[in-house]
């Protein structure tokens, strides 16, 4: 059984989680240090804090019929906050055919 999610907990998640390799939608492989309350990926230079991954899971627990990607998320770091929610289940990778592209591996991807 998978286990749920919740604001409560999420930070905790992020932080057990820190050093595994996940993936953008995209394809781009990343992993990251926590530091207090800020997430560092290693691709890049600014921090996301942990407010900002508060905020995009309370956006997709009151809107999750609207929150399709990370672009829809409308915060910093969108595309590794999203890729950290595909990973803990709280997201799917929702993808449609016409609106796919594949990497150089051949892994399909998103548009969004």
């Amino acid at each position: 059984m998978e286990e749920t999610i919740t604001i409560e907990c999420l930070w905790e998640k992020i932080k057990a989680c820190e050093g595994e390799t996940f993936y953008t939608v995209k394809g781009l492989p990343f992993t990251y240090t926590v530091k207090g309350g800020e997430l560092f990926a290693e691709r890049k230079k600014k921090s996301i804090t942990r407010a900002t991954f508060e905020k995009a899971f309370l956006k997709i627990q009151e809107r999750p019929d609207e929150i399709t990607g990370p672009k829809k998320l409308n915060v910093f770091g969108g595309p590794y906050v999203w890729a950290i929610f595909m990973k803990f289940g709280i997201v799917e990778k929702k993808t449609l055919q016409k609106d796919c592209k594949k990497d150089d591996r051949g892994l399909e991807y998103a548009k969004d």
